[in-house]
């Protein structure tokens, strides 16, 4: 099915609004890359967000003041580390609305996260004949995985279809369900739509017709609104703490305590060991089961510290200030000739805005706009079933968060109208 575009805007709204502009975070100074390069838009933060001062202050007070190897040394040195590193799992799980510390466990991010479901769970669980469900939005992390296990397991693999206004099916979905569905994996929020799923609408279809898991991907779920898994009604939920202000190369899975502790590991090594024998080897208690080797303290450290930092700021209000640049910059973008945005209304998506300007590859625009300081991203944006549903090769995306401003969508405005000019933009 080709996706309509969004046409919530009439074509004769002025460029500038002439109420003020509501959204009132003015935290760009705490963020030292953005503070020190002051013509720098950035607008891709679907993909990566900046740092904070606090997350890189607790990075290297970690590292220069408690930098051993937890678990392994009874020396105070590795005990400072160890408590540090337990302090900043409990410290996510409660962000992310978990009771339970030890069921958070900590990955590389969502991409290791699903996988590490797919790999355990699933290939524990899932036999000949089995379905496996997924939607026509997923990012290929929340798609290839559960595509290749169907392929070793003999499941069938199935793709929910998408609303023309780029949502989840849902009585598409409810018809692809059945008693053979052993696992429904699906985005809480599209990385190249910025459609917000409906988690327990789902939940409710799946629970109603099948026995299946639920395995929500929250890499742009986490990041930009309140999340508690206890009260998400899914089984796993995978993020990435590199979009929600933490360093890169760490995120986590969390899972039900019954589920996880049934899973085999999904790698062996130091400190996921209970007892080794020459014969067999027995696994350690949750969470340390599925963390094997050396754990990214410093890392986790500076997530803790990034999830301090939102909590400062309030997830309702940083809801708030995306909705209204993203309200802002629909408006802005929707009178300009040729430009086409997809996906759903703005009250209805995250801080992700997709779209495309005529026959102008997206590749082409992006490069125009990094010449006049802003950043956004081009291309299938990991999601190559989805842009073949919305008939196109690439697009472009300028997605927002905290520390975006008005200024950022004039300049990204002021960009596209020159792109325009440059190549003689005729609209097809």
């Amino acid at each position: 099915m080709k996706l309509r575009r969004n046409s919530e805007f009439p074509a004769d709204l002025k460029l500038r609004p002439d109420s003020e502009f509501p959204a009132d975070l003015k935290v760009r100074p705490d963020f030292p890359l953005l503070a020190n390069n002051p013509g720098l838009h950035y607008l891709d933060s679907a993909a990566t967000s900046q740092k904070p001062r606090v997350v890189l202050d607790a990075l290297r007070d970690f590292y220069e003041t408690a930098n051993a190897n937890p678990h392994r040394g009874a020396y105070a040195l590795s005990v400072r580390a160890t408590e540090c590193y337990h302090q900043s799992r409990v410290r996510i799980a409660q962000f992310l609305g978990v009771a339970d510390s030890d069921c958070l466990i900590f990955t590389r991010g969502t991409t290791e996260g699903l996988n590490l479901v797919a790999g355990s769970w699933g290939m524990a669980n899932v036999s000949s004949g089995d379905e496996i469900v997924v939607t026509a939005m997923d990012h290929h992390a929340n798609f290839v995985p559960w595509q290749v296990l169907a392929m070793r397991r003999g499941a069938k693999f199935r793709v929910c279809e998408l609303t023309p206004d780029g949502r989840i099916d849902l009585d598409f979905l409810s018809g692809l369900l059945n008693k053979r569905t052993k696992i429904v994996a699906f985005s809480h929020v599209s990385n190249a739509l910025g459609t917000i799923n409906p988690v327990a609408e789902i939940a409710r279809l799946v629970r109603e017709k099948t026995d299946a898991i639920l395995v929500c991907d929250g890499a742009q779920s986490a990041p930009h609104f309140p999340v508690s898994f206890d009260s998400l009604g899914v089984d796993f939920y995978a993020f990435s703490g590199h979009k929600m202000l933490g360093p890169m190369g760490i995120g986590g899975l969390i899972g039900k305590r019954e589920m996880l502790e049934e899973m085999p590991p999904y790698q062996t090594g130091g400190d996921m060991i209970e007892f080794v024998h020459d014969d067999r080897t027995t696994w350690n208690v949750l969470p340390h089961k599925f963390e094997a080797g050396t754990p990214n303290a410093a890392n986790a450290v500076g997530l803790a510290a990034a999830v301090e930092y939102l909590d400062g700021i309030g997830m309702d209000r940083v809801r708030a200030h995306e909705r209204a640049l993203m309200s802002e910059a629909q408006k802005r973008l929707a009178v300009i000739e040729g430009l086409h945005i997809y996906g759903p209304p703005a009250s209805e998506r995250s801080g992700v805005l997709s779209f495309t300007l005529g026959d102008v590859h997206p590749h082409d625009l992006a490069t125009i706009l990094d010449g006049e300081g802003v950043c956004i991203r081009a291309g299938h944006h990991c999601a190559q079933p989805l842009m073949r549903r919305l008939d196109v090769p690439a697009t472009a995306r300028a997605s927002f968060y905290v520390y975006n401003d008005e200024s950022d969508i004039e300049a990204l405005v002021a960009g596209i109208l020159k792109a325009r000019e440059i190549f003689g933009y005729a609209p097809v």
